[in-house]
C-alpha cells in the first residue's frame, strides 16, 4: 500500500510539473485520445493501471487455462502459424493454378473463396447467378469440379480452409468425395469449414435457410466429423465479417462469442458431449489498424472464451476451452488512393496478429480495393508473412507484449465491456434471438456510421485519402477474370448432367428428402449425392423445399 502510495504521488507530482509545462508551450493534438472501439487512452500506463490483476488467474502461461498468453506452450518456436492466402476466381482449373503458384512460393495452407451463386446454393446455368459466375470466388457446381481444384494437390499434405456457410455440408462432402479420390481418408483430412450461419443472418447475408435448420445442419456436421473427422474443424465462428461490416474490436469479440455460445448450446442438446466436439471449434478474427487494442483484443477473447467453456458449460478438457483463431488483415481498411500504402496497413496488421498468437493468418494484397488480386501482389503478401516470420525476432519468444501495462488495461477493458454485451445478449435470450430482433445488426451499424463520420470529419486521418492526398493515375495490371468463365462453367456442368447417371441422382436427392424430413444427420446422405455427381443447386434446392428460405427482418 506504501509503494502504491508513492507511485500515485509520483504520478502527480510529474504531471504537475513535467507534463503541466510541456502542454503549455505544445498543446496535445488532441483533448480526447480514444481507441477505435472508442475506449479512452491515458497518457501513460503505469503499474499503478494493472496492480489489481492476479497473474495466475488473469494470465497464467501459455497452453495453460485460461490461455490469455496463448494456447501452445512453445508458441511459433515450435511451429509457425499456418499462412493461408484467400483465392479463388472464374474456374476450378484457374483457380488450381494460382493455388499451386501460392505452394510453390512457400504459402503452407489453402483458403479457398467461392463465388457467389456457390455460397447460396444455386448452380451456375441458374438465373439468379447470371453474371456472378467466378466473380468473386471460384464456381463449384459438382465433385468434377472439386477434383479440378484440387488436381495435383495431395489432401493428406495440405490443410485446407474453405469460407462457405450456408451450403458447407455440400462442400466439406465434395471434399470428401475428393479425398476418397486421392486415397485419402476423411479421419486424414485436415482443414476447417467456415460454416457460421447467424454471422451470415447479422453482418454478411449469404444465408439461404432460417435460422433452426441451419442451425440442424451445422450440428449434423459437429456429430459427424467428432465420429469420422478427427482432425478436421467444423466451424469457424467469425468475427471477421462483424467486423468489415463495421462493428467495433469489443463487438467483434462479444458478437462472435454469443454465435460461439449459441451453437455450444445447440449441440448440447441435440445430445453431444461438450468434449465431444469443442476442441475443433476454431473462430476467424480481422485484424485493423488499431495497433495495440487488436493485440489486447486477441488476448481478452482467448481468456473470456476458455472462462465460459469452463464455467457456463462446464467443459473439463482444457482443448475444449482453447481458442484456435485465424486472421485476415482488414479489408475495409485498403484504399483504392495510393494502394502501395496498403502494403504498409498489411504489414502491420499481420504483425498484431502474429503478436497477438493467432494459428493461421491471411495478409490482403495491396490491389484487393481496386480488384481480384495479382500474382504478383499475392507474392507481395505472402512474402510480408515470411518476412515477420524468419527476420524480426517476433517470433522467437512467447507473448513477448505481455506485462505492458498498456496492453493488460486494454485486455481487461475489452473483456470487461465485451462481457457486458454477452450478457445483455444472453437477456434477450441468446445470439439467434439477439440477431431476429436487429439487436446485433443495430449496434454494428451505428458503429460503421460513427467510423465513417470520423474518416468524413477527419477526426480520423486515413492516409492518401482524406489526408496527404495526391494527384494520381492508376497503372495497376488489374486482375481480368476470365470472360468466358460463366460460359465454359455453363457448358462443364450440362455436360455432367448428361453423362452422369441420373436415375442414381434422382434415388440419392429422394433419400435427402426423406432425410431432411426426419432427425436423421444429414452428412452421410448428402455424401451419397455427391458422390453420384448430385450439383450443389440439386441439393440446396431440396433442403430449400423442405426448410424454406431466411427473410431478413427490417431492422432500420
Amino acid at each position: 500500500m506504501k509503494e502504491r502510495t508513492k507511485l500515485s504521488d509520483a504520478i502527480k507530482n510529474w504531471e504537475d510539473t513535467e507534463v503541466k509545462s510541456t502542454v503549455e508551450r505544445f498543446p496535445e493534438r488532441q483533448t480526447n485520445f480514444k481507441t477505435v472501439s472508442g475506449l479512452p487512452v491515458k497518457r501513460l500506463y503505469t503499474p499503478y493501471d494493472v496492480a489489481d490483476i492476479d497473474y495466475h488467474q488473469k494470465l497464467g502461461f501459455p497452453g495453460v487455462y485460461p490461455f490469455t498468453r496463448g494456447v501452445q506452450p512453445t508458441g511459433y518456436r515450435g511451429r509457425l502459424w499456418t499462412m493461408r492466402q484467400y483465392s479463388g476466381f472464374a474456374t476450378a482449373s484457374e483457380t488450381n493454378r494460382r493455388f499451386r503458384f501460392l505452394l510453390e512460393q512457400g504459402q503452407t495452407g489453402l483458403s479457398v473463396a467461392f463465388d457467389l451463386p456457390t455460397q447460396i446454393g444455386y448452380d451456375s446455368d441458374h438465373e439468379l447467378a447470371r453474371g456472378e459466375v467466378g466473380k468473386v470466388g471460384v464456381a463449384i457446381d459438382t465433385l468434377e469440379d472439386m477434383e479440378l481444384l484440387f488436381n495435383e494437390i495431395p489432401l493428406d499434405k495440405v490443410s485446407t480452409s474453405m469460407t462457405i456457410n450456408a451450403p458447407a455440408a455440400v462442400l466439406l462432402a465434395m471434399y470428401i468425395a475428393v479425398g476418397e479420390k486421392q486415397g485419402v481418408s476423411m479421419e486424414k483430412l485436415r482443414g476447417t469449414i467456415q460454416n457460421d450461419l447467424l454471422k451470415e443472418f447479422a453482418a454478411r447475408g449469404t444465408y439461404i435457410f432460417p435460422p433452426a435448420p441451419s442451425m440442424r445442419l451445422i450440428t449434423d456436421i459437429f456429430r459427424f466429423c467428432s465420429e469420422k473427422m478427427p482432425l478436421f474443424n467444423t466451424i469457424s465462428i467469425s468475427g471477421y465479417h462483424i467486423r468489415e461490416a463495421g462493428s467495433t474490436a469489443i463487438q467483434e469479440v462479444a458478437f462472435t462469442l454469443a454465435n460461439g455460445i449459441a451453437y455450444v448450446t445447440a449441440a448440447i442438446k441435440a445430445g453431444l458431449d461438450v468434449d465431444s466436439f469443442a476442441s475443433r471449434l476454431s473462430f476467424f478474427f480481422g485484424a485493423t489498424s488499431e495497433f495495440f487494442e487488436e493485440i489486447a483484443k486477441f488476448r481478452a477473447a482467448r481468456r473470456l472464451w476458455a472462462r465460459i467453456m469452463r464455467e457456463r458449460f462446464n467443459a473439463k478438457d482444457d482443448r475444449s476451452c482453447m481458442m484456435r483463431f485465424h486472421t485476415q488483415t482488414a479489408g475495409y481498411t485498403l484504399t483504392a488512393q495510393q494502394p502501395d500504402n496498403n502494403i504498409v496497413r498489411v504489414t502491420l496488421q499481420a504483425l498484431q496478429a502474429v503478436l497477438g498468437g493467432t494459428q493461421s493468418l491471411h495478409t490482403n494484397s495491396r490491389d484487393e480495393a481496386l480488384s481480384l488480386p495479382t500474382e504478383q501482389s499475392v507474392q507481395i503478401a505472402l512474402r510480408t508473412q515470411q518476412i515477420i516470420a524468419h527476420e524480426t525476432g517476433v517470433t522467437d519468444t512467447l507473448d513477448p507484449i505481455a506485462g505492458s501495462y498498456f496492453v493488460e488495461s486494454l485486455t481487461d477493458e475489452i473483456e470487461r465491456k465485451s462481457l457486458e454485451y454477452i450478457e445483455k445478449i444472453d437477456q434477450m435470450g441468446g445470439a439467434t434471438v439477439a440477431i431476429e430482433n436487429g439487436f446485433i445488426q443495430r449496434e454494428i451499424h451505428n458503429s460503421a456510421y460513427d467510423y465513417q463520420t470520423s474518416v468524413d470529419m477527419k477526426s480520423r486521418i486515413v492516409v492518401g485519402m482524406n489526408e496527404f492526398v495526391v494527384d494520381e493515375e492508376q497503372q495497376f495490371a488489374y486482375l481480368r477474370v476470365n470472360p468466358l468463365a460463366e460460359q465454359e462453367q455453363i457448358q462443364r456442368l450440362k455436360e455432367i448432367r448428361s453423362h452422369r447417371k441420373n436415375d442414381v441422382v434422382k434415388r440419392a436427392l429422394s433419400a435427402l428428402r426423406i432425410a431432411a424430413k426426419s432427425d436423421d444427420n444429414l452428412m452421410p446422405l448428402i455424401l451419397d449425392a455427391v458422390r453420384v455427381y448430385a450439383t450443389l443447386g440439386e441439393i440446396c434446392s431440396v433442403l430449400r423445399d423442405v426448410f424454406g428460405e431466411y427473410k431478413a427482418p427490417d431492422i432500420l
